[in-house]
């Protein structure tokens, strides 16, 4: 994890940046997400924590958004469901594919390209939201 803060604080990505909530905790991240152009979310500032287990990489981070944002793959409280923030192995639903899920090579910035990926694309076949999914699917533009 030092290594990967180190390297974001070197080489800032465009539409996301990264640090510690508290120099003293390695396992606590906040994130700022710039809404992704050509989509609802586009100019918007979003703030994400990500917490990783103590086991990370071997097993995903949590990442809960802190400013509230509507969208099928966020729950009402925040939580993101992603595949690859889910947990190695085999979907017990068959939904997804084991290189679909957590591998121990994601980083915090595959994470946040995927998320942002996420918020311009949805995968309203399995939301977390299911108002907000609805809504996507029938009325995108609201």
């Amino acid at each position: 994890l030092k290594r990967q803060l180190t390297e974001l604080n070197k080489c800032p990505s465009e539409g996301f940046s990264a640090g510690l909530i508290n120099d003293n905790d390695l396992y606590k991240w906040e994130v700022m997400i710039i809404g992704p152009p050509d989509t609802l979310y586009e100019g918007g500032m979003f703030k994400a924590h990500l917490t990783f287990p103590r086991d990370y990489p071997l097993k995903p981070p949590k990442m809960k958004f802190i400013t509230k944002i509507w969208h099928p793959n966020i729950n009402t409280n925040g939580d993101v469901c992603i595949s690859i923030l889910h947990e190695p192995g085999e979907d017990v639903y068959g939904y997804e594919k084991p290189e679909e899920r957590w591998l121990p090579v994601h980083t915090v910035e595959t994470i946040l390209i995927s998320v942002i990926s996420m918020l311009a694309d949805p995968n309203t076949d399995s939301p977390a939201n299911l108002p907000a999914a609805k809504e996507w699917k029938e009325d995108r533009d609201g």
